[in-house]
């Protein structure tokens, strides 16, 4: 995975994703492009990971999401933006 880094070029950690079977699937990734446990520890960088942003594949799932953090505050305080706009 490529490593997302913000326009202050500080990366960031975030989390990938995509819609398998009609369900929204979130993985983990470290700032570092390290696909992270369920820990959120990267053992590439020794470090905790928080992941703040969602990068989404497609307009569909970039939908979803949206959708998710328009209902659910649980979602609300991430940044969310499709792969390609980064």
């Amino acid at each position: 995975m490529t490593k997302i880094i913000e326009k202050n070029e500080l990366p960031n950690d975030y989390y990938e994703a995509a819609l398998e079977k009609g369900s929204l699937v979130m993985t983990p990734y470290c700032a570092c492009g390290n696909a992270l446990n369920d820990d959120y520890f990267c053992e590439k960088c020794h470090k905790r990971c928080h992941c703040n942003q969602i990068i989404c594949h497609d307009e569909t799932t970039l939908e979803r999401v949206k959708s998710y953090a328009w209902k659910s505050s649980q979602f609300s305080a991430f940044k969310v933006k499709l792969v390609q706009d980064i």
